[in-house]
């Protein structure tokens, strides 16, 4: 079945001259004293916010200059036809940014940043799912001094370029054991089936029909990235999902190597001791670990669920970190991996400002950070998996980037994390309350 067609809508290689007054007054803004940012706002999106750099008035902007993302939207077709509808009420899509100077953030209820100027940039998405446009840039002037030659000047680049993506819905919630659809338009097509189990603790061997690894193996890698052992008090543990195909082959499987244990006096899993999946994948006749999440139950203003993704190459303990951030306990979000960019967004259809990207990853390549870093071949837009909040019926939605997957395992794979960090959601659930019967082994729910 053919992928949905997205497209990435990227604003970048922000940059601000303003001229220095020859004499010097309190209103004047001095480039190198007072930072500057932008709030950068699509129709219909979350507003987005990014440091805007100053450069003296003599530069030429890119030359020498680091050239980066400072916003991204993803867009899906039902998004574009909402911006390009026409109506006698609406406007025609634009891309609209507000220049600050001064720090950002509040005092006393007060935004502390002084408003520069105003940008807009009309787009015409017509097209942009099969080909790249660039809508701007360049230098643009900004401020009361607009039509003057002493007016500051404000670079950017806006471009729209084709990301398509493959679609999966689960049918029901993964402790079900539902089917997962691939979804295109209002076409549905059953592609994997999901089995949920526990693993017994004396059993660490994930098994099935055509993987049936010697136990010791298993036992000996497994437990070199997890405890199992028996731990007293609060904890939940052994969960497993295996993902098959529709030959019932085994493709990928997620398999918590680490309880979700209550911290001492709390109720909670606590940042510094995360319960954690291995993300696993089929190869030479065994189960090989090709990720890890880990997961808690954040305190404070940052209640919800925390999680943290890495890579693990060639069998290393020392993973590769793709993404980290949070997501709200009561409505839930997106999960999204974007080695593309920043943003403000927390809903998935902008890049995560909360998420953490690799400090290995190409931040001032030429291109908006889109460049192969060491170790790992995911670049730009990888995937993204909408979960629900606590008490609420979850059937993931996963989004899978077109040019990260080759092979079936690759997309069941990706199929396998989104379904670990929807179980995550439970197992950090506050231990004052009762996980639903799907979740509780037999020695549970006699206890």
């Amino acid at each position: 079945m053919d992928p949905c067609p997205f497209v990435r809508l990227a604003v970048g290689n922000l940059a601000l001259k303003i001229p220095v007054a020859s004499k010097p007054a309190r209103s004047v803004i001095h480039p190198s004293s007072s930072p500057c940012f932008c709030k950068i706002k699509l129709k219909n999106f979350p507003l987005q916010t990014a440091v805007v750099p100053c450069i003296p008035p003599e530069n030429q902007f890119p030359d020498n200059q680091l050239q980066t993302l400072a916003a991204t939207f993803h867009l899906s077709k039902a998004d574009i036809d909402k911006l390009a509808a026409k109506s006698i009420f609406s406007a025609k899509p634009c891309i609209k940014i507000a220049i600050y100077t001064g720090r950002r953030g509040t005092t006393c209820g007060v935004n502390s940043g002084r408003l520069l100027g105003k940008v807009t940039v009309p787009l015409d998405l017509a097209g942009t799912e099969s080909r790249a446009c660039v809508f701007h840039n360049g230098w643009i002037s900004v401020g009361k001094e607009a039509n003057k030659g002493s007016s500051a000047q404000f670079h950017l680049n806006v471009k729209a370029e084709p990301d398509p993506r493959f679609v999966f819905q689960f049918e029901g919630e993964p402790e079900c054991s539902p089917q997962v659809f691939q979804i295109r338009g209002n076409i549905r097509q059953p592609v994997f089936t999901c089995k949920f189990s526990f693993r017994n603790t004396g059993d660490r061997n994930q098994r099935s029909r055509s993987l049936q690894a010697e136990a010791g193996s298993s036992r000996s890698w497994l437990s070199s990235f997890g405890s199992e052992r028996e731990r007293p008090g609060k904890e939940r543990k052994g969960w497993s999902i295996t993902v098959h195909d529709l030959s019932g082959s085994p493709v990928a499987a997620a398999s918590m190597v680490t309880p979700f244990v209550a911290s001492p006096g709390s109720d909670r899993v606590s940042r510094s001791n995360p319960g954690s999946w291995l993300i696993l994948r089929p190869g030479d006749g065994t189960w090989k670990p090709w990720g890890r999440l880990e997961a808690w139950r954040g305190r404070g203003s940052s209640d919800g669920l925390g999680y943290r993704f890495e890579l693990i190459p060639d069998m290393s303990a020392a993973g590769i970190v793709l993404t980290e951030s949070t997501l709200s306990s009561g409505k839930g979000g997106k999960f999204v991996i974007d080695l593309g960019g920043s943003g403000s967004c927390s809903n998935g259809r902008a890049t995560p400002g909360s998420a953490t990207s690799p400090a290995c990853s190409p931040r001032s390549s030429g291109d908006f950070g889109y460049g192969l870093w060491p170790f790992c071949m995911y670049r730009g837009f990888v995937m993204s998996a909408r979960v629900e909040g606590e008490g609420k019926c979850s059937k993931p939605c996963v989004e899978v980037s077109v040019q990260h997957v080759n092979c079936t395992e690759d997309a069941a794979a990706f199929v396998a994390l989104a379904a670990a960090v929807d179980l995550s959601m439970d197992a950090c659930m506050l231990f004052s309350q009762r996980l639903r019967k799907e979740l509780c082994n037999h020695q549970d729910l006699l206890g």
